[in-house]
């Protein structure tokens, strides 16, 4: 069986309207990301780090799916067995296309998690004030995003799909490489493709093939390469 490995990062979600951190206008002009994304920032002002996570479940309760979100759905449906869909992005745009079984790498805004016996529940899209944890009643929950300097329990899972799928294909969309290194992933891969609107140098080269565009511009490219990858093992 040929195996695909799909990730998908910021870039993947920022054309329906999702604000990325790193881009101009980004989240990171606005915010300080130590004080409002990080475990020292949460102990220093709890508050202040729920609100921003509020803030960014709110935001997401408008947007839709685009056309690289769709392809993806439409791939792991009709290959279940062939695809891993992972992704570092903490919204719920694949989930809305309809795509099964993805790994948040980093958690999910929608999600709240019990700091007493650890019980993780979806919220949907409004605040976490009044809240209390459904399996054990603490008040004591928060967001269930990784911040910076946590541990991120589904890292595992990463490794292990990884191993599992290492013969096949990497499919790397929208992804700095700065927080996973997708560059590093790739060589563990007979083949990979990296789509990313921009040019990233320290990366690109690490790819069989790599695609400049918008992911909803590439998507009818990576579909194609993807299925003529699944059915022949060859890279399109």
């Amino acid at each position: 069986m040929n195996k695909v490995l799909i990730l998908s990062g910021a870039g993947l979600s920022a054309e329906s309207g999702i604000r990325t951190f790193r881009d101009s206008n980004g989240l990171w002009e606005e915010f300080d990301v130590m004080e409002v994304c990080s475990a020292e920032g949460f102990i220093k002002d709890r508050s202040k780090v729920l609100d921003f996570y509020d803030m960014r479940r709110r935001d997401i309760a408008d947007k839709q799916p685009n056309a690289a979100h769709l392809m993806i759905a439409e791939l792991k449906n009709a290959f279940p067995e062939n695809i891993a869909v992972l992704t570092q992005n903490v919204d719920d745009l694949l989930e809305r296309a309809e795509c099964t079984d993805v790994i948040h790498l980093h958690g999910t805004l929608r999600d709240l998690r019990c700091e007493s016996c650890g019980h993780i529940w979806d919220i949907g899209y409004g605040p976490v004030k009044g809240h209390i944890c459904p399996q054990c009643r603490s008040g004591n929950v928060r967001h269930n995003v990784v911040m910076f300097h946590e541990p991120a329990p589904e890292y595992q899972t990463l490794y292990e799909k990884i191993t599992e799928c290492h013969k096949g294909l990497f499919v790397a969309i929208g992804t700095s490489g700065q927080v996973i290194d997708a560059g590093g992933i790739a060589k563990y891969f007979r083949f990979s493709v990296l789509n990313n609107r921009d040019p990233e140098p320290s990366m690109d080269y690490c790819f069989s093939k790599v695609i400049h565009r918008k992911a909803t511009e590439a998507a009818p490219e990576i579909r194609k390469i993807i299925l003529n990858f699944i059915n022949s093992g060859e890279l399109a």
